[in-house]
């Protein structure tokens, strides 16, 4: 859970037994008010911190915020951000999901790559290569999205997972230096599971005005008994980036696919967790090497600070206190919700 809205943490212990569960909190620096309150919240239901564990860049605090045994507290790198720190402890849960042998796998297929981009020549460097194409979509074709779509429905969520690693990293208007930057800086990422998003945006992917490069990661060897079924999700992956690097022509306009629209394609072998440690992390370094190109700093958010501090002072005001506020139009929504 980590999202504060009730709702998600409700429908997650409405599934659970407090006798039979364990709960790991994950907090840089245990001072994020989503996970504070949904802390707080586990820890009662589970009738105290006896089963609780917590991971942080701040063991002191997180310890002190729930009581939690100094030995249930797991610490991680204080340099590490968020989007880059499933390969420390915070990766604790996924290997309670699948095994610490088979997270040892992720970690090794991630340290593969980290070794590729460092030493393979950039002609042959997969996340160099791939940050370039980046770079050429963004500045010298204009393209202001990004879409990804993955070929293997265990990997949906992938889009959004990289929507906070390329935009939190890359969302940047200012140089190192402090300067403005001189050119545009990271495009709107999304995208979603093919076959499903065929039936959805792929309408405006071919025959839209404005060209949208995109990302297709599928897998050649399937996990499942249903090979008729992997035939046609792999007969589906290559006809789109057919069909969208050369269109069709027609003399019904409406028909007409003018093609010329850039696409990448990605292919596992097999969804194992070592190639999912390599993707991650060549997505990871490519996302460096844009930062290097475009001179910004990869490893900052402030941008996410804003918004949380001001929820923060506002929040007083939702509880009834007497606050100050600013913005005019924030102080009219506050008047009618508590009229």
């Amino acid at each position: 859970v980590s999202n504060v809205d009730g709702a998600a943490m409700q429908r997650t212990l409405a599934t659970l037994d407090p006798a039979k569960t364990a709960g790991i909190l994950i907090s840089k620096t245990f001072g994020t008010q989503e996970t504070l309150l949904n802390g707080q919240i586990l820890h009662d239901w589970l009738g105290g911190s006896e089963r609780l564990y917590a991971v942080s860049a701040n063991p002191e605090r997180a310890a002190k915020a729930f009581a939690i045994a100094a030995e249930r507290v797991l610490p991680m790198w204080d340099w590490v951000g968020g989007r880059y720190s499933l390969w420390s402890a915070v990766g604790f849960p996924i290997a309670l999901a699948i095994g610490f042998e088979r997270f040892e796998q992720l970690l090794e297929g991630a340290a593969q790559m980290d070794a590729h981009a460092l030493d393979a020549p950039l002609e042959r460097n997969l996340p160099v290569l791939h940050g370039l194409t980046d770079i050429w979509n963004r500045n010298l074709l204009g393209s202001a999205t990004h879409a990804v779509m993955t070929y293997d429905q265990r990997l949906a969520l992938l889009p959004a997972y990289l929507q906070q690693l390329v935009m939190e990293s890359l969302g940047k208007r200012v140089q190192r230096d402090g300067q403005p930057v001189t050119t545009d800086t990271v495009p709107v990422w999304w995208g979603g599971a093919g076959t499903d998003v065929q039936h959805s945006f792929f309408q405006a992917l071919h025959q839209g005005t404005s060209i949208i490069p995109a990302d297709f990661i599928g897998c050649v060897h399937n996990d499942d008994p249903y090979t008729v079924n992997h035939q046609a999700l792999m007969a589906n992956l290559l006809a789109q980036t057919e069909a969208l690097a050369n269109g069709q022509g027609s003399d019904d306009p409406h028909r007409d696919y003018p093609g010329g629209r850039p696409s990448t394609m990605i292919l596992l072998d097999a969804l194992t967790p070592q190639a999912l440690g390599a993707l991650i992390a060549m997505y990871e370094h490519a996302v460096y090497v844009q930062s290097v190109i475009w001179n910004i700093n990869a490893f900052d958010q402030f941008g996410v600070e804003l918004g949380k501090q001001l929820a923060s002072g506002l929040l007083p005001a939702l509880q009834g206190e007497d606050v100050a506020i600013a913005d005019p139009m924030t102080r009219e929504i506050l008047a009618q919700l508590k009229g």
